[in-house]
């Protein structure tokens, strides 16, 4: 008789056991097969724009950081190694200027160069962020006349 639900009138089923084998005998051992690497198909139909833009912002703050730092090595090597003085030497040796010096480090001086680092990073951020969440738009509209991204990913 099968069982019933409680405060139910529909019955619940057990699993049945399993048809007998035609030939009556054992189950045959199975030889081990290599598995075949999986393959799954997928589609990036939609790219959500907030999660573009909060990574655009962090990848591109990093970019900052290592420009501002790049900037900063470049420049203390490059003063190291007695560039800027050369500079110096040669330009003022072609403009010959009587008796006021040349001196290239009125132009590019160490906190002139971190600062313009520093504002071209601010704006790097920006508008990184901007372009990334504005191509997150574009590919969701572009992905919705032509279906999207087709991957194929597999298991190796």
């Amino acid at each position: 008789m099968p069982a019933r639900q409680a405060g139910g009138t529909a019955p619940v089923r057990r699993p049945e056991s399993a048809p007998a084998r035609q030939g009556g005998g054992a189950p045959r051992p199975q030889a081990p097969r290599q598995a075949a690497p999986r393959r799954v198909r997928l589609i990036v139909s939609r790219i959500d724009p907030w999660s573009a833009m909060k990574v655009s912002f962090l990848l591109s703050v990093a970019l900052g950081i290592a420009l501002v730092v790049m900037t900063v090595v470049l420049w203390t090597v490059l003063d190291a190694m007695g560039v800027f003085d050369q500079v110096n030497g040669v330009i003022g040796s072609v403009i010959q200027d009587g008796g006021e010096g040349f001196d290239i480090l009125d132009f590019i001086g160490f906190t002139r160069v971190v600062s313009l680092s520093i504002v071209i990073g601010v704006i790097d951020v920006i508008l990184f962020t901007a372009i990334a969440t504005l191509a997150a738009f574009l590919y969701n509209v572009s992905s919705a006349l032509v279906g999207g991204l087709h991957l194929t990913l597999t298991d190796d």
